[in-house]
């Protein structure tokens, strides 16, 4: 196995490498490993199943499947089948899941070769998110269905849905992963201090996402000029008033501070984040404190700010309306009871975070049989000092 001649050449392709170089360069390095064939997996839009990469073959689905265990897990998982043994080593950026490495291969996968497949998988990873600005070729295999106008303006905004540092993760959903309009999230890290957001624009459609791309970027440019939490929220309110005065959205905007947990935050007209503590439910945030953005400047535009200190290992779900609000045909809601207990379920699992919001959305979809009545978005805060 010469790991060596591998990894030289994935650090080559970071710099030249196309989208269309990636399937021969799969072939390349697993000549270089001595394997027999090597497979590029993309985890779709909807998290069910992964497509292969530039290469006949049927989806492999996530759940039941060593594939699943992989993406799941974060670890390299193997079987032996028809004389082979076949190895899932999971593709990660950062802590973004984007599908799996799958490679073929005679020899039996000891210690070193599982950690030189988790090797070529991270650079892999790596290429991928570069490359897949440059062509289509990427987005159109994580699609299984097409998307929508609304949907696409949306998708082109967002941060990854997971973000991890050694103090904090964060991992989002957003359903109907290829028709949603009118919801977003984002978050970025600045010298300790975790910005988080989450927008729900009234209505849905072109109109919504239009509103909501309006918040997004508003609310960027705030927190880019240095703006307080108070600023922010007057400086997105007021945009969205001029420039869609028959629109609003409800919003949620926080921070926190990695060093201490101290969590301020304001809540636009939306519901309050919950605060689990030992995988129990404290209690849901103070809600409303504010009035929705585009319509704050109708009261006293100085809005509440509360705050919270989160204690190592408390979570903070923050979701949309459209999550609790899911209803089965009989016309029961999934609500903030049922929210709560999964998610509490979930990390009592030790599940990661990022598939505690993968089972959470299929949870949701499930109750309300697919057929998603608003859009439902929700993130995962986990706060976890290295002290």
């Amino acid at each position: 196995m010469a790991l060596p001649a591998a990894v030289q050449r994935l650090a080559d392709a970071v710099h030249r490498a196309g989208p269309d170089d990636l399937v021969p360069l799969a072939g390349q390095v697993s000549a270089d490993l001595g394997a027999l064939g090597m497979t590029v997996y993309l985890v779709d839009y909807a998290q069910t199943a992964f497509t292969p990469f530039g290469v006949p073959g049927e989806p492999v689905p996530i759940d039941g499947t060593p594939a699943g265990r992989a993406y799941g897990t974060g670890t390299i998982q193997h079987e032996r089948l028809g004389g082979v043994y076949h190895v899932w080593a999971p593709l990660i950026d950062g802590a973004e899941r984007i599908g799996v490495l799958y490679t073929v291969t005679a020899a039996v996968p000891d210690a070193v070769s599982v950690a030189a497949y988790g090797t070529v998988a991270a650079l892999f990873a790596q290429i991928l998110v570069t490359r897949r600005r440059y062509g289509d070729a990427i987005e159109r295999t994580r699609r299984r269905l097409p998307m929508q106008l609304a949907a696409e303006v949306i998708w082109t905004q967002l941060p990854p849905l997971t973000f991890a540092s050694r103090d904090v993760a964060v991992s989002a959903i957003l359903e109907p992963c290829y028709d949603v309009g009118g919801d977003a999230f984002d978050y970025a890290i600045n010298d300790g201090i975790l910005h988080i957001a989450l927008f729900d624009a009234v209505g849905h459609g072109i109109a919504a996402s239009a509103t909501t791309s309006l918040a997004l970027n508003a609310y960027r440019n705030a927190r880019r000029l240095g703006l307080d939490l108070a600023d922010t929220y007057r400086s997105i309110d007021k945009w969205v008033a001029v420039q869609h005065p028959d629109s609003f959205l409800t919003a949620l905007l926080g921070e926190l501070d990695t060093r201490t947990g101290r969590y301020r935050r304001i809540s636009a007209g939306h519901p309050g984040e919950l605060l689990l503590r030992d995988d129990v439910l404290v209690h849901p945030l103070p809600a409303p404190t504010a009035m929705p953005l585009g319509l704050g400047q109708l009261t006293d535009p100085i809005p509440d700010i509360t705050e919270t200190v989160l204690e190592p290992g408390d979570n903070l779900l923050l979701y949309t309306d459209g999550v609790v609000e899911a209803r089965t045909a009989a016309g029961e809601f999934f609500g903030i009871e049922r929210l709560a207990a999964f998610v509490a379920r979930a990390l009592a699992d030790h599940l990661s975070t990022p598939e505690t919001m993968r089972r959470l959305v299929h949870a949701i979809l499930d109750h309300q049989h697919e057929q998603l009545q608003d859009d439902a978005t929700a993130a995962l805060l986990t706060f976890r000092p290295r002290h």
